[in-house]
């Protein structure tokens, strides 16, 4: 499965490889965003001449894959896993070496399911989220709603949703539950390209997960054949968390949508009746 991913706006074309529960790098971008080369592939080649001369075990790891390209075509490209990408780092002196680590660690955390051993999958994004200066009790709010995400994703496959599909989806019952499209709400938290969820407050995310769940149960309950089948079943789902939104700002006398996104980290585990 290939997939473009962002690290500080900069596209790195990537392949998921199912048989070894791993994700492919494109060398070439990552020479780009780190050295900051205007010709990355020239700074590859030689690098990569260096890798061959001093026998490091980089240059034999490293495998082609076919990638798309900037004119929309495939070519076969230098590819590495996230292990080889980790020793590329540290052949490539600069700045963004341990920003780009943290990346590559949510990379990796975004695909939970995918790994093995779910206790160091759990290890890696906890320790990846205490990295960033997150809470513990927002961090173990976090790692649920992953959870949660990944059994949502599962039953649209399962009902022939294809993966372009799933944001359209998200989008309505994000809207059925906080009044807000996904780019509405993200702008309302003055985001661009970060992750919804990664600054959302506690919450806020028990809400969004409220209406993950219940969308995943009427779903196998139900069984949607068609994509407006499971738009609507989105909504649904979406309403039930608006349900319980209106009733915790009833009860608690504060709102439940924050403008507060992950500049203020400790403030996103909210535990006080303060509005913000």
């Amino acid at each position: 499965m290939s997939n473009i991913k962002l690290f500080e706006s900069k596209k790195i074309r990537t392949e998921w490889d199912k048989e070894k529960d791993d994700w492919y790098f494109s060398v070439v971008d990552i020479c780009e965003v780190l050295s900051g080369s205007p010709n990355p592939r020239n700074y590859w080649n030689m690098l990569k001449r260096k890798l061959k001369a001093e026998g490091s075990e980089l240059y034999t790891s490293c495998v082609q894959l076919k990638l798309q390209s900037s004119d929309g075509k495939f070519y076969k490209t230098d590819v590495l896993d996230t292990k080889g990408i980790l020793r590329l780092v540290q052949s490539i002196p600069s700045p963004k070496s341990e920003p780009f680590k943290i990346w590559l660690a949510t990379v990796g955390a975004e695909r939970l399911d995918t790994i093995s051993d779910p206790e160091k999958a759990i290890k890696l994004a906890t320790d990846l989220y205490k990295a960033k200066g997150y809470t513990d009790g927002w961090i173990k709010q976090r790692l649920q709603t992953i959870e949660m995400r990944k059994e949502l994703t599962d039953e649209w496959q399962s009902r022939g949703v294809v993966e372009k599909d799933y944001s359209i989806l998200t989008n309505e019952m994000t809207k059925a539950w906080s009044g807000m499209s996904v780019g509405q709400y993200k702008d309302f938290k003055n985001l661009k390209k970060e992750n919804l969820r990664d600054n959302m407050t506690n919450i806020e995310l028990v809400l969004n997960m409220l209406a993950e769940v219940t969308t995943t149960a009427i779903s196998k309950s139900e069984n949607p054949e068609t994509i407006a089948q499971s738009t609507l079943i989105a909504i649904r789902g979406g309403k039930v968390a608006k349900n319980a939104k209106d009733d915790f700002e009833k009860e608690a006398g504060q709102k439940a949508i924050s403008s507060l996104n992950a500049n203020n980290k400790e403030l996103l585990e909210v535990k006080t009746k303060k509005p913000t």
